[in-house]
């Protein structure tokens, strides 16, 4: 039995000393990357050429034509092996010449001008706009409630983004539902157009787009965005108990489908080649600025991971893959393609990590998965401190990874700072200027050091 114990303590000890002896080597290969990166700093230089050739890419449109075709050429520039495009299916919708809107001045016969723009998926106005008097709310529920009050009305959302709490997509999350569903509930109470507040806390007169929706069985009614300024304004107004009345003017369509494509390209690995890891990020942009924070930023972060390992020498035991998804914006077809590809039968996913967050600096990662993936990757903390991105935490990783995740594949999303995602996110805003490249580029070595130890180690 003493024997036995010896044995036991020893294999113990041995194990112990492989795994820092392990932890070592990782912190090292660590410290290789950001060093590379942070000289190189290449994330930023394809993001510049990402705004400038593609700005406006949303799915079916010509600059999302020329996205895939850029993306693709990133690859090959770079040598990955099996560059290819997966074809996929995507919406096409148009927002067309016209936003306008105006307030009018009651008494005077004047009009002040409103900063809107179309809600994606929104119908257009009739050729001469809708004018009515307009009714504001807070929530779903209000709308509900107003009934035939509300008919011939324009419904105004105004609940603003929760500015108390410090995650700024937990107060997103929070207001959205108003701009996704707000035409559909309005509709219902026979409501003729609506405006919605503007997903940011900024209070400036920026408006900023995003998906909304409609169902079969309501009326369909055109719906646009509003600035928080101009928000403020007719708040204001109805607060000292005016009835505002807007013109609201859209031209934006919907057209068939148009097929374009997810692009992909790797580095195959030494020992098993498939089992897979996957970095990327959505190639699609609304065609407001110029799409740099959302998503340009997690496509050339996942590229520059990918050419780090690369021009380092490294030669993953794994294959790590980069996926540049389409139509995560306006219909997730992108993501839902990628499982149904006919290349998956053949391969073993290990890990799916997307970066949808903005291209400022990183803080961690979530981790979709159980406590018991989450226990395991605590080790690799320390490494991933050298790209201040060493904290996990438990939460849903990003859309267009989820079709894997939901069918049990461990997800993670790059968790950068988020206090000024929102400042641009879906707006003219949006462009390079807003991305630090020293803060975009450790995103780029964040991703390149975790999906180096999922390669090494397995989940």
């Amino acid at each position: 039995m003493r024997l036995t114990l010896v044995a036991a303590l020893l294999m113990g000890a041995c194990s112990l000393v492989a795994a820092q002896a392990a932890d070592t080597a990782a912190e090292a290969v660590a410290g290789r990357i950001l060093a590379a990166g942070l000289v190189r700093l290449g994330a930023y230089g394809m993001l510049e050429q990402l705004a400038a050739r593609a700005p406006h890419r949303l799915s079916g449109s010509a600059g999302a034509d020329s996205a895939v075709a850029l993306a693709r050429s990133f690859m090959l520039e770079r040598g990955f092996s099996n560059v290819h495009l997966e074809r996929v299916t995507v919406p096409r919708w148009v927002r067309g010449k016209v936003e306008k809107a105006y307030l009018h001045i009651r008494g005077g016969g004047k009009r002040m001008p409103l900063a809107v723009c179309a809600l994606g998926g929104s119908i257009a106005t009739p050729k001469g706009g809708v004018t009515a008097d307009v009714v504001e709310v807070h929530s779903l529920d209000e709308v509900q409630k107003l009934g035939v009050t509300a008919a011939g009305k324009i419904i105004f959302y105004n609940r603003p983004m929760d500015p108390r709490l410090l995650n700024t997509f937990q107060a997103y999350e929070g207001a959205v539902d108003q701009r996704s569903r707000g035409a559909i509930e309005a509709a219902k109470v026979g409501a003729v157009a609506v405006l919605v507040r503007s997903m940011t806390l900024a209070i400036d007169s920026v408006p900023h787009t995003g998906a909304m929706g409609y169902v079969d069985g309501v009326k369909k009614i055109p719906a646009a965005a509003i600035s928080t300024r101009d928000a403020g304004v007719l708040s204001a107004l109805v607060a000292r108990g005016a009835r505002p009345r807007v013109t609201l003017m859209l031209s934006a369509k919907t057209l068939p489908d148009a097929v374009s494509a997810n692009v992909v390209g790797e580095i195959t690995g030494e020992t098993s080649p498939r089992d897979v890891i996957v970095i990327g990020g959505h190639l699609d942009a609304w065609d407001k600025g110029t799409g740099a924070n959302d998503d340009g930023a997690g496509c050339v972060q996942a590229i520059e991971a990918l050419d780090i390992l690369r021009t380092l020498g490294l030669k993953p035991k794994r294959t790590i893959r980069a996926v540049m998804f389409m139509n995560e914006e306006n219909g997730l077809r992108g993501g839902r393609a990628y499982p149904l590809d006919s290349l998956r039968r053949a391969e073993t996913h290990v890990a799916m990590l997307e970066s949808d967050a903005g291209g400022f600096a990183p803080r961690g990662f979530y981790v979709d998965a159980d406590s018991t993936v989450r226990a395991r990757i605590a080790r690799w903390i320390p490494a991933l401190e050298h790209a201040g991105a060493g904290r996990f935490f438990p939460g849903r990783s990003a859309a267009d990874i989820s079709p894997m995740v939901a069918a049990g594949i461990p997800g993670f999303g790059l968790n950068p700072e988020n206090q000024r995602y929102f400042d641009y996110h879906h707006s003219d805003r949006d462009t390079p200027e807003k991305v630090n490249p020293r803060e975009l580029e450790l995103g780029a070595v964040a991703e390149a050091i975790l999906a180096w130890l999922v390669s090494e180690e397995g989940i």
